[in-house]
C-alpha cells in the first residue's frame, strides 16, 4: 500500500508541474512576471470559459474563428459543421488556440496605467480530426461538461448528424497562461492626484432558466447552471 501511495503522490506532483518548458512561441516576453506555465493553472483557465478562438492559415490568409471548446485530460476539443471551411483549414494544420477571461477594469490615476485584470491561455499545436468511432463520446463529454448527466437524457444523435459534424482536438503540450490581478500600479508621484482609483470587478453570471414555448409538462431544467457561471 505504501508503494501505491508514493506512486500516487508522484503522479499528483507531475500533474501540477509545467505542461512543457516554455517554447519560443509560448514564452511570455511582455510582463513575464504575469506568466504561468504549470499544468494546473492552464487547465483551470481553460475550464473557466467555454469560449475560445482558433487561429490558422487557410489559402494563404490568416483566420481566427471563435467557437466553443471543452477539455478532456490533456486535450482540448472543438466542433462544427463538416462543411465548415474553418474546420477544413484547421484539420492537420498548426493552429493557435486561445481563451481569454475578463475579471475586472483597473482604473488608475493616469490613462497610461489603466489596465484590466484578466486570465488567458495560449496553445500551439496541430489540430487532429477525431475519428468517427470516438465522435459521439467526445460530443457527449462536451454536453456533460456543461450540464452533468444531460447527454444521457437527450435524443441520441443520428448517423447523419454525426456525419455532418467535425470534431477537432489538440494536445495541451505547448502552452502558456498569463494572469493580471490586483489594483492599479501608478507612478509614485501620481498617488497624490485627486481622482478615484481602484478596480471594477467583472464576472460572467447566469440568470434563471427560461422555458421553451413547447416544453412538455413535467420537464424540469438542469439542477444548476455550468459551474463557471457565478451569480454573485
Amino acid at each position: 500500500m505504501a508503494e501505491r501511495s508514493d506512486a500516487g503522490a508522484a503522479e499528483a506532483g507531475r500533474e501540477t508541474r509545467m505542461a512543457t518548458a516554455p517554447s519560443e512561441r509560448t514564452r511570455v516576453r511582455r510582463a513575464p512576471h504575469k506568466a504561468r506555465y504549470d499544468k494546473a493553472t492552464i487547465r483551470a483557465i481553460l475550464d473557466a470559459t467555454p469560449l475560445c478562438a482558433v487561429g490558422y492559415a487557410f489559402g494563404g490568409a490568416p483566420y481566427v474563428t471563435p467557437t466553443l471548446h471543452w477539455r478532456e485530460g490533456d486535450h482540448v476539443y472543438w466542433h462544427g459543421s463538416s462543411a465548415s471551411a474553418a474546420l477544413r483549414g484547421a484539420e492537420g494544420a498548426e493552429v493557435c488556440f486561445t481563451v481569454s477571461i475578463l475579471d475586472g477594469f483597473v482604473l488608475a490615476r493616469s490613462g497610461m496605467h489603466h489596465s484590466v485584470n484578466s486570465r488567458s491561455v495560449t496553445l500551439f499545436g496541430v489540430a487532429r480530426k477525431v475519428e468517427d468511432a470516438q465522435k459521439s463520446a467526445r460530443l457527449d463529454a462536451f454536453i456533460d461538461g456543461l450540464f452533468p448527466g444531460r447527454a444521457a437524457q437527450l435524443r441520441p444523435a443520428t448517423a447523419q448528424e454525426l456525419k455532418a459534424t467535425t470534431v477537432l482536438g489538440m494536445a495541451i503540450d505547448e502552452a502558456s497562461a498569463k494572469i493580471r490581478e490586483g489594483g492599479p500600479k501608478d507612478d509614485e508621484e501620481d498617488y497624490s492626484w485627486p481622482v478615484w482609483a481602484g478596480v471594477l470587478p467583472v464576472r460572467m453570471a447566469a440568470g434563471g432558466y427560461e422555458d421553451d414555448d413547447r416544453l412538455l409538462n413535467g420537464a424540469e431544467p438542469p439542477d444548476a447552471a455550468p459551474a463557471f457561471l457565478r451569480k454573485d
